[in-house]
């Protein structure tokens, strides 16, 4: 057996910066773990260590992440085709008699019942075509089950089902809620705010919770035996949104409770996303238990600010894996936080995110002259600001449902899928592949469902709103901040030229030197009352990420995932593989963003998606960023399961 030694060359760092300087080891059940640390360790250089378990390394860092289509003539074409389309000359023609006119009738009338059933038989076979055509816009893969990992499957499969190694798995996502892990926007470096002193404990938790995995730090590599094979990436955050304290009393159990009730996990993270982490940790800690040495390497990414942008966190673990894997994507696929799958219209869909759009904060700020509220102007800052939020609530963004989408794709999945899809819906989407304006119809459709909405274009929410200090004070200064989605049809520099351009007449209207994104506006050279401003509020402007490949060449990736996915969801309720009730994998798309934000040069295949089960939920968020947060324990359980088998899957494959 190979040595069970970690060499940690550097310590956790302290809240001054400085690290512990004694030699030290510390026996954890049959690890050993043995480091010296150096007298000083600059707060923003990343720390990695390397763990050999059987022959295994496993490295630890805390760096302080052709559709087809039937092209069939409209009716217009086929009138065109059929009628002359200019005066014609009818020559005068006798008439004929009674008899012949009654024979010419009848004749005339077999003709037409012989076509109406000829039509007829066409129509129902155009039908069927298109309906098979549908269907081919999303191809479903087998469910794919590992066949050298299947011992090591069967053995999870069977720990899952008893009730001690369930009572473990909720009392590590119980733990871990217990621990308060906020974060707020805008928080100044590590070292620098004692905000983020809040994750040492955590840190302390997760090496209490998984020796076999060890925690050091925040970057794990489990070393494959197969160097030539591309590492696959997991990753989850360990930092949560903050409780409004007014809230408490809204909530069923305390939100850091860690509360089981026998059916959820209650708290904080429980959902967003902790147990993620909770799930990839638990998985690797009974993988490791039950003797599995994997081929391929795994390597695990936990950031801490992935609520507040991400930038300390996984921005240095992005870092840190370019310059240890290089920037030439490699990595053969990625896992992070996402969605899961649910119930939709009489079926069940797994929606991976293979996009996310992209992100501007605009800080809107009038400023004016201050003075006494008894000799007040005609418009205060704070009025001139109301105008502009009113502006941009009466003007949002322009939806357009475009082909090429992966909400389109989406939509095509249903269609293709959903069992219970109302008949004009599915007809609707089948005309929008050759027709404009059934593609139009389909959009005002749509937009009536907000999520769904939220997916198609570019949105904007007024989320913030300040100024004024005092009730007979006129305001020097008052600010909004409009919060951007980008559209993956669009970019941050057309929604910068958009908001630009929108409050431009405003600003003359008020008499105001307008400067947007660095740009002076105003038109006039005469004095101003006053200014208006819009800038990136925070910097951290994003483009919208690169789109996964999901078909063709370059999708094996995704392959693999929707094969894992079909296979977890079988296993987990005992259903055959090719069960009529079973998961159709459809893409999805993020309108939030994730840490993979950072991490577009390791892989071309990301996925935002964590098998989390929402079905029959009539809250799909289970309380994320809102009172009553909560996890399933068997959807964690299930989660274990998909994990297993994803990493099991990837092992074997060749494809990847």
């Amino acid at each position: 057996m190979a040595s069970d030694r970690l060499a940690v060359p550097h310590a956790p760092i302290s809240k001054y910066g400085t690290a512990r300087s004694d030699p030290q080891e510390l026996l954890l059940d049959n690890l050993r773990i043995s480091s010296t640390f150096p007298k000083f360790l600059p707060a923003a250089k990343p720390r990695v260590a390397y763990l050999k378990f059987s022959g295994v390394t496993v490295g630890a860092s805390s760096a302080c992440k052709p559709w087809t289509e039937l092209m069939r003539k409209s009716t217009t074409e086929e009138k065109e085709a059929l009628l002359p389309t200019t005066p014609q000359t009818v020559p005068h023609t006798p008439r004929f008699s009674r008899k012949a006119q009654r024979r010419i009738f009848i004749a005339g009338l077999l003709s037409c019942l012989t076509l109406g059933v000829v039509y007829g038989h066409l129509g129902f076979y155009f039908d069927g075509v298109l309906d098979s055509n549908v269907a081919t816009g999303c191809p479903q893969v087998d469910a794919l089950v590992p066949q050298r990992g299947a011992d090591v499957l069967a053995s999870i499969s069977d720990l899952l089902a008893t009730s001690d190694y369930k009572a473990k798995a909720i009392n590590w996502l119980s733990g871990a809620v217990q621990v308060p892990t906020e974060v707020f926007d805008a928080m100044p470096p590590v070292g620098q705010d004692p905000r983020w002193e809040v994750f040492a404990p955590f840190h302390d938790y997760l090496l209490t919770a998984f020796p076999l995995v060890n925690t050091y730090g925040l970057l794990f590599e489990w070393t494959g035996s197969d160097k030539s094979l591309k590492p696959i990436l997991l990753a989850a955050h360990q930092d949560v949104v903050p409780v409004e304290p007014k809230t408490y009393e809204e909530w069923t159990h305390p939100p850091y409770s860690g509360h089981f009730d026998g059916e959820l996990i209650w708290g904080r993270g429980s959902s967003d996303d902790k147990s993620g982490l909770i799930g990839i940790m638990t998985t690797i800690e009974t993988m490791i238990a039950q003797g599995f040495k994997p081929t391929r390497t795994v390597v695990l990414a936990f950031g801490f600010d992935e609520e507040a942008s991400g930038l300390q966190g996984a921005g240095e673990l992005g870092a840190t894996m370019r310059s240890t894997y290089g920037e030439d994507l490699p990595f053969a696929f990625i896992v992070d936080e996402g969605g899961g799958f649910t119930d939709k219209y009489g079926s069940v869909f797994a929606s991976p995110s293979v996009a996310e759009k992209g992100y501007l904060d605009v800080h809107v700020e009038v400023t004016s002259p201050g003075g006494h509220s008894s000799v007040p102007p005609v418009h205060t800052t704070i009025g001139m600001l109301a105008a502009l939020v009113v502006k941009y609530e009466n003007n949002p963004y322009e939806l357009e449902l475009s082909r090429d989408s992966i909400p389109y794709a989406l939509l095509q999945c249903q269609a293709a899928h959903g069992a219970e899809m109302p008949k004009k819906l599915k007809h609707l989407i089948r005309r929008s592949t050759r027709s404009k304006k059934a593609l139009a119809k389909l959009r005002d459709v749509v937009i009536e469902d907000r999520p769904f909405r939220s997916l198609i274009g570019t949105t904007q929410a007024v989320d913030i709103v300040q100024g004024g200090v005092k009730s007979n004070a006129l305001p020097e200064q008052a600010y909004a901040l409009v919060n951007h989605r980008i559209s993956t049809q669009s970019s941050v520099a057309e929604t910068m030229a958009h908001d630009a351009a929108l409050l431009a007449p405003l600003a003359a209207q008020f008499n105001l030197s307008y400067t947007a994104f660095g740009k002076a506006m105003s038109l006039s050279d005469g004095p101003a009352l006053g200014t208006l401003t819009l800038k990136d509020a925070y910097g951290t402007f994003l483009e919208p990420a690169p789109v996964s490949p999901i078909k063709g060449k370059g999708s094996e990736a995704y392959q693999l995932l929707s094969g894992t996915i079909k296979a977890t969801y079988a296993a987990h309720r005992g259903l055959d593989l090719d069960a009529k009730d079973g998961i159709a994998v459809a893409p999805g798309m993020s309108t939030g963003n994730t840490d993979t934000r950072y991490y577009w040069k390791l892989s071309r295949s990301i996925f935002r998606y964590n098998h989390k089960n929402t079905i029959g939920s009539k809250d799909r968020l289970s309380g994320v960023h809102t009172v009553n947060e909560a996890m399933s324990a068997d959807a964690l359980l299930e989660m274990i399961r998909f994990f297993t088998t994803l990493i099991l899957n990837a092992d074997e494959s060749s494809a990847i």
